[in-house]
């Protein structure tokens, strides 16, 4: 409950009003606002207080409508931005059921009442597929912090066990050189660098734990081969669309016209058809080869691989052992 009687903040206890329950479609008049303040904080007001301090906020920058009552007409985000957040937040794999009910609370909070009963069913609905791994916005904000400071990290690499719980895959823990932190498929990745050699590497956010920022000072990106242009992140994520590290091919796939849609979704704009005839297309792309053997295994029915040669044969041997098991 908020002090009696504290004139201080009358504007800001409307401001909060006006937020809470006004939007561009929903107004108050002056005496349900002086209504509001007494029940929900207890403070006395009239009208022309009211009116002044309303003026108060529009002088402020606040965008206040007066015409039909008063309505607070924008805000930080406006209905479509917060749902797109709570939608992120919703269906990220990265957080743990707890932290994701949190961060939306926090983000129905930016909005009206009216905004919130359009989206209360998000509480409803069932169990997703989420991290067990309740260290993994620690480790985020860790990450980051060193990304920004330019440190090494140190941290525990983990794998689902049988029990489906957490164990390391080994004792000792990995000093990486942290780059970047990206999105991908509903779960945080950090692109970095394994301290012992020269590759780039990608470990997932929430397999990691007990994240530790060391003194020492990354190794510069010039001195990794695959980023000693720096990181170009459209171009980097279009070739490692399952965040397998190693190094990109260049490839030709053979498909169908109406698999471009998929190939846009999976590798982006950054490629080329070659050749069209007898209903069929052939792409260049660039990609990395083991995303692209289990890209090809999961389009297998559409498309065809036909280079580079060794992956073509890697398919082959994937196939067959396939049909064996299905026999």
């Amino acid at each position: 409950m908020y002090a009696t009687g504290n004139k201080k903040m009358l504007n800001m206890l409307i401001l909060e009003i006006l937020r809470v329950y006004t939007d561009e479609e929903h107004s108050l008049t002056q005496q349900e606002i002086i209504r509001l303040l007494d029940m929900n904080y207890g403070m006395e007001c009239d009208r022309r207080s009211v009116k002044n301090n309303v003026m108060s906020l529009k002088e402020m920058g606040y965008d206040i409508g007066m015409d039909k009552g008063y309505r607070l007409l924008s805000r930080e985000f406006d209905d479509s931005e917060l749902r797109i957040l709570i939608d992120s937040v919703l269906f990220s794999k990265s957080i743990s059921t707890r932290q994701a009910k949190g961060l939306i609370a926090k983000i129905r909070k930016l909005a009206s009442n009216y905004f919130n009963a359009k989206v209360s069913h998000v509480s409803n609905l069932p169990e997703l597929n989420r991290t067990m791994n309740r260290q993994a916005m620690y480790s985020l904000d860790a990450i980051n912090d060193a990304i920004a400071g330019k440190k090494k990290i140190e941290f525990v690499y983990n794998q689902v066990g049988t029990d489906f719980k957490l164990h390391p895959k080994r004792e000792e823990p990995y000093k990486v050189n942290p780059y970047q932190i990206v999105a991908n498929n509903g779960r945080f990745y950090l692109i970095g660098n394994y301290d012992k050699y020269d590759n780039v590497a990608h470990f997932r956010v929430d397999k990691m734990t007990d994240v530790r920022i060391l003194d020492e000072k990354i190794k510069p990106m010039s001195k990794v081969p695959e980023l000693e242009k720096g990181l170009n992140l459209p171009k980097h994520m279009a070739e490692h669309v399952y965040m397998f590290s190693g190094e990109s091919v260049s490839a030709e796939i053979k498909t169908t016209p109406d698999m471009m849609s998929e190939l846009v979704d999976w590798f982006g704009n950054d490629f080329r058809v070659i050749k069209k005839a007898d209903g069929t297309i052939i792409a260049c792309i660039k990609c990395n080869h083991s995303a692209l053997r289990y890209w090809a295994l999961q389009y297998g029915p559409y498309v065809e691989v036909l280079s580079p040669k060794s992956l073509r044969k890697q398919l082959r041997e994937d196939v067959k052992n396939m049909t064996l098991k299905y026999q």
